[in-house]
């Protein structure tokens, strides 16, 4: 195999050997003598604005995210492209290669009959019941909190491109790895990035992630003005999407509905168009299906593995908790067809955060999914496994100091064993993003279940009181058991929390 000595148009020297190994919808790939990085090469002759693209992105867009604060964490996030080269006529991109755990380490069953060890995680693996759970390998699964923390680092990536001004155009499967096994996210092909204004979109999307309105607007001619085109609004969309179905594990708008028997294609457009229709809508039940029509509809070998993530009555979006039901609703029902009504990847991004807090683990030691979101009720049940909660499960509700009085904050922290209490439960003002420092990565205090009672240990807090105690003084390596009613500041600062405890005897 021959070896490709060249300089990247910064000068920088770039190698590769010359052996196509792999090929997407528009480049071919090249992988580096030691597989660092790959150089991918556009099939096709790249115009000067799509070269003016290039240069912004290898350029300007990279130096505006990764050498700004927290700019090292976007480097594990994004695949993002590094310099530009130029062999044979062709136009290529250098980009680092992906993580190992971007690969298949165990593949599908049955000694991986399907041969995909190896080969990329991409996103379809983990958003079908049937793949996931029909075909993969149970060590490449994850449970429901990896997906939960997948969909947070998304929606950073996501929040942080449009903070930039930037639009990826197609999120979806294909672009966007995963691994559910470490909880880790790749965001990729970001060579098409559009920024408005100057760099319309190269792609108008991937089926199951295009926006509605640019599927009811696909035939116009890209000249005429009511053509609608990718941009930060149809990335909510497909965040949006991509959210859903990995934690649902089914796809919001492929219901019972049929609009045009005669004309597949036309059915999908309207399906995913002008006609796109919340399965799970408050009101307009017209697109839903039950547990009856999956079995009606499915070969008796799937149900297994579609139940019960396709029973709507089973598994209603509402499992997901307060804070990403709400967002659900509004970008299904509210956003769907009026884009500035979709929520935001900051929304996002807070919603799935506060609901890592409502997390409880499955008494179940089969259960599949190992974690439930909290429902706030009073006798929780795992919605996966049906296995409900048995004992004293702690609740603690999050108030904010806001002058001289604490204001509740719409947040709670479900309490099991070992479960910590960092800087940004402490204050509001801090939230875990990639600007956090590395002390305020460090617990502070911890809870554990002794003797039949729960406990608060302080680690490090120097402002910990316990108020039902007359404010006494919880000085750090101090404990403070856990009582129905109690209530304990964490920090007088401004934002600063006070607790205040509910147990539930289930």
């Amino acid at each position: 195999m021959s070896r490709v000595k060249l300089a990247a148009t910064d000068g920088t020297p770039v190698e590769f050997e010359d052996k196509i190994i792999g090929a997407g919808g528009m480049k071919d790939v090249y992988f580096a003598p030691d597989k660092s990085y790959v150089v991918a090469f556009f099939r096709a002759k790249q115009d000067s604005n799509a070269r003016d693209r290039l240069d912004n992105i290898v350029s300007k867009y990279r130096l505006s995210i990764f050498e700004q604060t927290g700019g090292d964490y976007w480097k594990n996030l994004y695949c993002w492209p590094e310099r530009i080269v130029e062999w044979n006529g062709k136009l290529g991109i250098v980009v680092p290669a992906y993580a190992k755990h971007f690969f298949f380490q165990h593949g599908s069953l049955n000694r991986d009959s399907l041969s995909i060890k190896g080969k990329e995680k991409e996103g379809k693996w983990f958003a079908s019941p049937f793949l996931k759970y029909g075909q993969l390998s149970a060590d490449e699964r994850g449970d429901w909190f990896s997906y939960l923390r997948i969909c947070i680092t998304i929606a950073r990536g996501v929040r942080r491109m449009h903070a930039a001004g930037l639009a990826h155009s197609d999120l979806s499967y294909k672009n966007v790895l995963v691994d559910p096994v470490t909880a880790r996210a790749s965001i990729i092909d970001i060579d098409g990035l559009v920024v408005p204004g100057k760099f319309p979109p190269d792609v108008v999307g991937t089926p199951d992630f295009i926006a509605p309105e640019v599927m009811k607007t696909l035939k116009l001619d890209a000249r005429d003005p009511k053509r609608k085109l990718p941009s930060r609004a149809t990335d909510q969309h497909a965040l949006a999407v991509l959210i859903y179905v990995y934690l649902l594990n089914r796809h919001p708008l492929r219901g019972r509905k049929v609009h045009d028997c005669d004309d597949e294609n036309r059915d999908e457009e309207l399906a995913m168009g002008e006609k796109s229709l919340f399965v799970e809508h408050a009101v307009d039940t017209s697109n839903r299906y039950d547990a009856a029509w999956v079995k009606r509809d499915n070969s008796p070998s799937r149900l297994p593995y579609l139940l019960p993530w396709m029973d709507l009555d089973s598994l209603p979006y509402k499992t997901l908790g307060p804070y990403l039901s709400e967002l659900a609703r509004k970008a299904f029902e509210d956003g769907l067809h009026n884009p500035i009504q979709r929520p935001t990847a900051d929304d996002w991004e807070t919603a799935l955060v506060k609901t890592s807090d409502l997390v409880q683990q499955c008494p179940n030691p089969g259960c599949t999914q190992k974690w439930f979101p909290f429902d706030n009720s009073t006798r929780p049940i795992c919605p996966f496994c049906k296995t409900p909660f048995r004992g004293v499960l702690p609740i603690l509700n999050l108030y904010y100091k806001q002058g001289s009085v604490f204001k509740p904050d719409n947040h709670r922290v479900m309490v099991y064993s070992g479960v910590r209490l960092y800087s940004w439960h402490v204050n509001r003002r801090v939230f875990p993003n990639e600007k956090l420092t590395p002390e305020q990565k460090q617990p502070v205090a911890y809870f554990q279940f002794h003797n039949g009672h729960w406990f608060l240990v302080n680690q490090t807090l120097k402002g910990m009181k316990d108020i039902t105690d007359n404010k006494k003084v919880v000085s750090p390596g101090a404990v403070v058991q856990i009582t129905d009613g109690r209530q304990i500041l964490l920090s007088e600062e401004d934002g600063g929390r006070l607790i205040q405890v509910q147990l539930i005897q289930c």
